[in-house]
């Protein structure tokens, strides 16, 4: 791989274990509604698209179908009360059992050290200001030029909106502009792969995450099983 000018990493999967602060919550707000909770691994399932269908996929669990209808007004307010309870929770939780995986800050800091100037960011589906205070308090923050969540856009992944307007930042970052073909993906999911692939960047898929299933057939440019191998991978080292 020539060495890339932009690197973007998802978060949930790729850089931080979050499912156990998310599961907890989902069941929270299940147990708040008098409904049953879910196993951890079920709900694991559900994410990667955002909060919002996170909390609907476990409404709609099990065979609940009418809690994922829009246009079921009983449905709707149901799950408008799940989810603001669910993200008044999660903010206060958000960081109990949520750890960056092993390796990832010594990645970051490898990258750092050999290219000072290559920008990074960071593209979840997660909501924003919980997606910037965990890399606050995970201290990864600091690697990344910016951070933008599944409510920053009208669009989430793998609309590539919120690529598109990163590799334009970066370019300003950087005072020359950046093509799609110089700027790297990474997630560990089909939903990152698609969503590079739709603005034309590399990909580099990680099979430590949470969905390494989805990620054979989304066929990335590039897989690694640990953060390690991102250097090299990314042909930075």
């Amino acid at each position: 791989m020539s060495i890339p000018r932009l690197l973007v990493f998802d978060l949930d999967g790729t850089l931080i274990d979050s499912s156990l602060d998310l599961c907890n919550s989902i069941n929270a707000t299940l147990e708040h509604l008098d409904k049953p909770t879910l196993p951890h691994t079920l709900i694991s399932s559900y994410i990667g698209d955002g909060a919002a269908m996170l909390v609907r996929r476990a409404l709609g669990d099990p065979g609940d179908l009418d809690a994922l209808d829009p246009a079921n007004h009983a449905a709707e307010e149901l799950f408008r009360n799940a989810y603001d309870f669910f993200l008044a929770y999660y903010r206060i939780h958000k960081l109990d059992n949520t750890y960056a995986y092993p390796g990832v800050l010594e990645a970051l800091t490898a990258i750092r050290n050999a290219h000072p100037q290559l920008p990074m960011a960071v593209l979840t589906n997660k909501p924003v200001y919980p997606s910037r205070a965990i890399c606050e308090g995970l201290g990864l923050a600091p690697f990344f030029f910016q951070n933008y969540g599944g409510n920053s856009f009208p669009t989430k992944k793998p609309d590539p909106e919120g690529l598109n307007t990163l590799i334009a930042e970066a370019s300003n970052v950087v005072a020359t502009p950046i093509l799609p073909a110089d700027v790297v993906m990474i997630g560990d999911s089909d939903v990152d792969i698609l969503t590079g692939r739709r603005a034309g960047t590399r990909t580099l898929a990680c099979t430590f995450g949470l969905a390494p299933h989805t990620i054979a057939a989304a066929k990335p440019d590039i897989t690694v099983d640990h953060p390690s191998e991102w250097p090299t991978a990314l042909g930075l080292l």
